[in-house]
């Protein structure tokens, strides 16, 4: 290996040790807590080689999502091999609660924790390629059933909306432990059998 390949390695193993680190920061103490100079004391270097890096906490947070929604989208691609599209809507469901309760961690990060959104806000909405391309998964599997008939008819974006907000409910309740009235042996079943009810009023 040569020397431009080595720096070249180095520093994309420096970029991943820093977003390793102020994930666990992010979570820990939140956005509005988190600093870089913390992140940069955690890995032992001064705050300057994180912005060589990154421009700011927030474009930091940024790259953090893109990490966890290109995760997330891998997880729901596993329903790209069922035929029927309302079947793989349902799928999806399950793989949504499954990835959410498996990564709470992440699900915190990419939905729940209050954080400006700078980097998007300042002509950036293009590069948030793996954020859209999660919601335009959902909206191609809506598109897919209601060109079968086999949604009611609404449109498109309503539909989404919809179910993406009953998901995102549902698993919020589920992982800040809001159903501990419900046995841990049934709740699977629970969320299951109320994703399937959801979807059954919408179907046509």
């Amino acid at each position: 290996m040569g020397i431009v390949e080595r720096k070249e390695r180095e520093k994309l193993e420096m970029r991943e040790r820093i977003l390793e680190t102020a994930t666990h920061i992010f979570i820990e103490e939140g956005y509005e807590k988190a600093s870089i100079r913390k992140i940069a004391d955690r890995i032992e270097y001064s705050p300057a080689t994180i912005y060589l890096y990154f421009k700011d906490k927030n474009e930091l947070f940024y790259a953090i999502q893109e990490q966890a929604f290109t995760f997330f989208l891998e997880h729901l691609n596993q329903s790209d091999s069922i035929e029927n599209p309302f079947d793989r809507l349902f799928r999806m469901g399950e793989l949504y609660v499954e990835f959410a309760r498996k990564h709470p961690e992440y699900y915190d990060l990419m939905f729940i924790m209050r954080a400006p959104m700078k980097h998007l806000k300042e002509d950036n909405q293009d590069e948030w390629d793996q954020g859209f391309a999660c919601l335009d998964c959902l909206r191609h599997v809506v598109n897919a059933c209601m060109a079968q008939g086999l949604l009611k008819p609404m449109p498109t974006e309503v539909a989404t909306l919809s179910i993406w907000s009953f998901m995102h409910g549902l698993v919020s309740l589920a992982i800040r432990e809001r159903c501990s009235m419900y046995p841990e042996e049934v709740f699977p079943t629970l969320m299951q059998e109320s994703i399937k009810q959801f979807l059954n009023n919408m179907r046509a």
